[in-house]
């Protein structure tokens, strides 16, 4: 199996956030959690299939210091095996 590109993290979010109910043209690397709704049950919920589809560890305090979508990817990308 080939290695796990930023892009398919960055698929993966893109599409998790759209199901959230996040406007789909709105969700950028720039955008805010805050600015998309993404409250923090969207956010474990988010970790959860990360962590399922990726096979990554992220711990709550890891998500505290997310702000961005941006933020998200590049933590889930730095966790990759």
């Amino acid at each position: 199996m080939s290695a796990t590109t930023e892009v398919e993290v960055q698929e993966c979010v893109f599409e998790s956030l759209a199901t959230f109910g996040s406007d789909p043209e709105s969700i950028t690397r720039e955008a805010t959690l805050e600015d998309l709704d993404i409250d923090s049950l969207d956010l474990a919920e988010l970790t959860q299939i990360v962590e399922d589809r990726f096979g990554v560890e992220i711990k709550g305090s890891d998500v505290a210091t997310v702000v961005t979508v941006g933020d998200a990817i590049d933590l889930i990308v730095s966790r990759l095996p």
